[in-house]
């Protein structure tokens, strides 16, 4: 065990004395390790030992491999101590889900947005073997290009946005317009993303989904229709069967006219099916200023493709 570890709580078994949801800094002697270069996070989080997938996937921050667990005789415990590599962070953290859950819970109490909540709470980093979690501001930028999230500021400031962004390798690009990989000839795919992510409802939308919360929407729903007469400039006793009929005009004595309503529905991103989630964050990656790369790799958008679909589409 570290001597780091050790004094935090004077009693040398691992563990902070405060609690983490107050959110109090606990740094790590190991944050200088963390190789930026190598993470990438477009790819399912599977262990690199194993293959397998599953809630306890952690990504290492030196050299961007994923392993499963950080338990005793795990993969990702192993790892830490044959390669030294300390710093991991957690790919699909359970406080994440315990936090929605009580969103979900006090949705009716928080119907409106906020601009300045950031919302990435749930992205979790850990040191290994010692077992503690890192809460160091010096991680905020990997939470970014993890997981990105957006504000209602953010989104609608978009459209707006002319300053190019720069990736870790000096790479220029200006977020909605990256490149997406050819994975095997899947040209097709990313033509039908790019120009789905550039749909402005559709994209605030899924960039409003980011944070996982549930929120209101409202929408314009058909409430009844209606006969409404109308006369016709046409006379029957001037050869109307022989005549042509004049462009704008009405072949009917009678149109329908819907009157519309306004619906407020409740929409919970937790309970997408996987595709839907996949292409949600497939579009907030490419919408993304905080890339530790110019171009987004389909992949996980790709897979979900090929489940939903029973592979009858594959690469």
């Amino acid at each position: 065990m570290s001597t780091a570890a050790t004094a935090r709580n004077g009693n040398g078994n691992g563990n902070t004395s405060t609690s983490t949801s107050t959110k109090t800094a606990v740094s790590c002697p190991y944050l200088d390790t963390i190789n930026r270069t190598s993470l990438d996070f477009d790819f399912e989080p599977t262990c690199s030992i194993t293959l397998s997938s599953g809630p306890h996937i952690y990504g290492c921050l030196v050299c961007g491999k994923f392993f499963r667990g950080k338990g005793k005789r795990t993969p990702a415990y192993l790892h830490s101590i044959n390669e030294n590599h300390n710093v991991f962070i957690h790919l699909n953290s359970e406080r994440q889900n315990q936090k929605q859950k009580q969103t979900q819970k006090n949705s009716n109490d928080n119907a409106h947005d906020n601009d300045n909540d950031s919302g990435n709470s749930g992205v979790t980093f850990w040191c290994l073997p010692d077992d503690y979690e890192i809460i160091d501001s010096s991680l905020d930028d990997i939470k970014n290009a993890f997981r990105p999230i957006y504000t209602p500021s953010d989104i609608r400031s978009l459209d707006d946005q002319t300053s190019l962004s720069r990736d870790l390798f000096g790479k220029r690009y200006l977020p909605g317009y990256v490149g997406l990989n050819n994975l095997n000839k899947t040209d097709y795919i990313n033509v039908a993303l790019q120009a789905l992510a550039h749909v402005r409802p559709l994209r605030d939308f899924f960039l409003r989904c980011g944070k996982g919360d549930v929120f209101d929407v409202t929408i314009r729903v058909p409430r009844k229709t209606t006969k409404v007469k109308v006369k016709t400039k046409a006379k029957a006793e001037v050869g109307m069967a022989s005549k042509k009929r004049k462009r704008g005009e009405s072949t009917s004595n009678s149109y329908s006219t819907s009157i519309f309503k306004k619906k407020t529905i409740t929409i919970n991103p937790n309970n997408f099916s996987q595709l839907v989630k996949t292409f949600g964050e497939m579009v907030r990656k490419m919408w993304s200023n905080q890339r530790f790369k110019s171009t987004v790799d389909p992949h996980l958008f790709v897979q979900a493709v090929s489940a939903t679909s029973n592979k009858k589409f594959t690469i």
